[in-house]
Parts: C-alpha cells; structure tokens; sequence
C-alpha cells in the first residue's frame, strides 16, 4: 500500500491483538490486488446497556486507481467473524476491480436492433433497418410469437441475423418491449 493502514476502533477497548488480526487481513488483500493506494477500516460496537458482543459494525475503504471499494458489514457474532467477514467482501470487491482492469470481465453482446422500414402484409415477409443503415429481409415466420401481424413500419424489434440467399436474413425476430415468457 502507498499509504499507510489506519485502524479506528470506536466504542471497543483498544487492543493489539485486534489491530494485529486487522493488520493481517489488510496485508492479505495485497495477494489479489497490488496497487492499492490505501486502507481504512473502522470498527465499531453500538453502545448498548448490560449487553455483551455484537453487533460489530465493520466499514472497509479501498482506495485503488480510480475508484474507491467499500465494504460495511455489521454481524452478530464475535468481533473476529466480523471483521473476517467483512475482509472477505472487500477481497471479493478487489477481485472484480481487478478482472475488471485487466479486462478480463465477459461482455455479453445484446441482440442487433433494427426498425421495421418496409412491410408487405399480404406477402408475408418486410425489411428492418439497423442503427448503421443496413436493410435486412424477414419473413412472418420469423417473428416471434405470432407477432407479425402487429408489426408497423418503425416498430423496433431485436432479431438474429443470419446469411440467406440473397443475402442478410433476420430470424427470431422480437418485438421489444413486449415481455417475454
């Protein structure tokens, strides 16, 4: 870390042996991240009257380039679980961060969009225009849930797209924003 670790205990007798745990768990995040620039944790226990333990209040903030991870966790249990817990969603978080930097999140594309730009009723079949200018043939068996029939020219729709003979075809052409089953 660029900058050094700083511990807060509100509410809680100050102990080494806590600092030492946090200590330790901070260093661990390193192993799955190393450009963190820095660390806070607070850890804290509501003040509450003839009670012991928890709840335990664990808030986590990662600085790292660009952005800043945050966890806050608050567990019943002992104050070790606790910050436990809360060091393993900052892990997870530094994790994702990380993929996510290296580009190594998958990306799904979504379906092409197009309108419908010509449409033939009594033939049975119309051409979609797509975002870039393309005209793309379909055919009423291709629409999706018997939904030629409510087809209009600039109805938008999302389809595949596939080769046909006389050259690009739509198939699995659906109606956007009519909900799926």
């Amino acid at each position: 870390m660029q900058l050094p670790l700083q511990v807060t205990l509100r509410d809680i007798s100050p102990s080494e042996a806590i600092e030492a745990y946090i200590r330790e768990r901070a260093a661990k995040l390193e192993q799955f991240y190393d450009r963190i620039i820095g660390c806070r944790v607070v850890v804290e226990a509501p003040v509450r009257h003839h009670r012991k333990g928890g709840p335990y209040k664990v808030r986590i903030d990662l600085t790292v380039p660009g952005d800043e991870l945050v966890v806050d966790r608050q567990v019943d249990e002992d104050l070790y679980v606790a910050i436990r817990d809360a060091f393993h969603a900052a892990r997870r978080k530094l994790e994702d961060y990380a993929r996510r930097q290296r580009g190594a999140v998958k990306v799904h594309e979504a379906p092409p969009h197009a309108r419908v730009a010509k449409l033939f009723p009594e033939e049975g079949y119309g051409f979609l225009e797509t975002p870039d200018g393309r005209e793309v043939y379909f055919h009423r068996n291709s629409v999706k849930d018997s939904g030629f029939d409510r087809l209009e020219i600039g109805t938008e729709v999302r389809f595949a797209e596939e080769s046909g003979e006389q050259g690009p075809q739509a198939s699995a052409v659906i109606i956007v924003g009519k909900r799926q089953v």
